[in-house]
């Protein structure tokens, strides 16, 4: 772990508008930078709501958004911005979108590629306005600097990561998540958790995103199992809300680690989506590193409302079931022949295992999946 001696640099988006009824902000911000023609990066259902954010001039829409995005639904984004030619990017929803909308803020008339830019800090700059207005409380994508896309060849999940792929406005308005099914609610709830369990418990872990970390956690444990109770509870979705927008401050400097390696084959080999890959993943590495960081791990259990649990596997898993998440790989479609090749995938992911408090092997992620399923 880092001490206050470590060095540390961190993004942040230039303005961010938290709470009931910010979508508003959206308009105004707009019309304060003379913005006349907007591309609206978004899925069907957010698509259908774009009057939400009030943007004046022309205000085209990519509709189209898939939820693990590939290769394919970007072009398809990027060839839109291209025609258009917007002065304002928008990302209207969860983290696939808001994803799309920071590569196509960035890559229409660079002459760069994708593949130019996969890896930190390789874009070369922004020529327009990027905004960032979330709609569901899990990937904190909002506030961050991460692009994830899938290559369909490979099946394996492409990051770019850049200071110019920090928006412009981040506006988090919890009351647009009051539509959220619970078992969404569920899962994408259990991906904030993990941003910031794993970033709390990360070889490069910080004092300054601790205290973001622990918070999230907090507010997970707090608010998660009410909002799944009553989606209209308004506290409680504002409470996921500024979860998801710590775990993403947690994302940038810090960032996750073994969770997220093992969870991402769920999503690019077997579709299952992001934020219940995690949580079906999330009990078994806060296990496996609990030898490791002893003291974190109690305190990221406490702030769950499981202090004093012995058994970090049976509580964690035991809270996160009782979401109605459900918790079987076999359940969701994962075949059982498959978990070798998943573990060999997840153990290449070097970028977040190198991270991990704890040496993780090919066998022990093998280990996992075989536990979880």
């Amino acid at each position: 772990m880092n001490d206050l001696l470590t060095p540390i640099e961190i993004d942040r988006p230039t303005r961010i508008a938290f709470g009931p009824g910010q979508v508003a902000a959206m308009g105004a911000w707009a019309r304060e930078r003379g913005v006349m023609r907007s591309l609206v990066i978004a899925g069907g259902f957010n698509a259908a709501r774009v009057d939400l954010l009030g943007l004046p001039g022309e205000v085209t829409v990519f509709g189209a958004v898939k939820p693990e995005p590939d290769i394919p639904n970007l072009d398809a984004a990027l060839a839109l911005a291209e025609r258009v030619q917007p002065q304002l990017v928008v990302g209207f929803g969860g983290g696939s979108a808001m994803d799309l909308a920071k590569l196509a803020a960035v890559l229409p008339g660079s002459g760069q590629t994708l593949h130019d830019v996969v890896g930190p800090e390789k874009v070369a700059g922004r020529r327009v306005l990027l905004a960032q207005v979330s709609t569901t409380s899990g990937t904190g994508s909002e506030a961050g600097s991460r692009s994830l896309v899938t290559d369909p060849v490979t099946q394996n999940k492409l990051a770019v990561q850049s200071r110019h792929m920090i928006a412009d406005l981040a506006v988090v308005d919890p009351d647009l998540t009051l539509s959220v099914p619970a078992a969404v609610t569920a899962a994408t709830g259990v991906d904030a958790l993990a941003h910031c369990a794993e970033a709390f418990t990360s070889r490069r872990a910080h004092p300054l995103i601790d205290v973001y970390a622990l918070e999230g956690i907090r507010l997970v444990g707090r608010f998660l199992p009410r909002a799944v109770a009553d989606g209209h509870d308004r506290e409680a979705r504002a409470g996921l809300a500024l979860a998801s927008l710590y775990g993403g401050f947690c994302l940038g400097p810090v960032n996750t680690t073994a969770g997220h390696a093992a969870a991402y084959p769920l999503g690019t080999r077997h579709h299952v989506a992001h934020g219940l890959a995690c949580a079906v993943i999330f009990p078994h590495t806060l296990a496996f590193n609990a030898p490791a960081m002893p003291e974190k791990t109690a305190l990221v259990l406490d702030a769950l409302g499981l202090g004093g649990a012995r058994d970090v596997l049976a509580a964690s898993h035991g809270w996160c079931a009782a979401l109605g998440i459900e918790m079987r790989l076999s359940a969701l479609g994962v075949p059982q022949d498959d978990l070798p090749t998943m573990a060999s995938e997840a153990h290449a992911i070097r970028r977040l295992l190198d991270n991990n408090p704890r040496d993780m092997s090919r066998e022990d992620i093998l280990a996992l999946y075989r536990a979880a399923f």
